[in-house]
């Protein structure tokens, strides 16, 4: 006989949730003391782990009680939980699906180059105002539907892109 520290160490369960069972109708002790100890025998315990088998599945309190107690419904019950199964993985698949979108997109714009990092790059390479006011100009003659696109890339706005194409071919 265990006790029922026992039996809740011997399925990895607390204490709490076999008294939960008990007061729900899904546990019952093998014999009581005196006392008021609940003991429980290999019947009890091979009851339990079906309890814990169903509860692991998914299903409730409810259900397990139906199970337990009316193996007719069992194919039903069972039918039942692996439909709600089924749509609790779609609106799961779903919502990871918006999170791989999001995390997609953060990492599109973090990977982003700004106005501000390719000014930065193009004077760490050693290019002056000048030559970059050169540079933009090249682009702008050689592909000017491009050169737009490259600004608009980099976050310009419509009229900062005006301005640059304008500038661009002033000279």
């Amino acid at each position: 006989m265990l006790t029922i520290g026992q039996l809740a160490k011997a399925l990895n369960l607390s204490r709490t949730t076999l008294l939960y069972y008990e007061k729900q109708g899904l546990l019952a002790a093998s014999q009581r003391a005196e006392n008021g100890y609940r003991y429980y025998d290999e019947a009890a315990l091979l009851h339990l782990q079906r309890v814990a088998s169903f509860r692991a599945m998914g299903l409730s309190v409810e259900d397990i009680r139906q199970l337990l107690n009316n193996n007719s419904e069992r194919d039903h019950i069972l039918a039942q939980h692996l439909q709600r199964l089924d749509t609790e993985i779609q609106s799961l698949r779903q919502q990871q699906q918006v999170i791989i979108g999001l995390l997609n997109y953060q990492r599109e714009e973090q990977d982003m180059v700004t106005k501000e990092k390719w000014t930065e790059i193009m004077k760490a390479a050693g290019l002056s105002d000048e030559q970059m006011h050169n540079w933009h100009r090249q682009f702008e003659r050689l592909e000017p539907d491009a050169h737009a696109e490259f600004l608009a890339s980099i976050g310009c706005s419509d009229e900062e892109i005006t301005h640059i194409r304008q500038w661009s071919v002033a000279d």
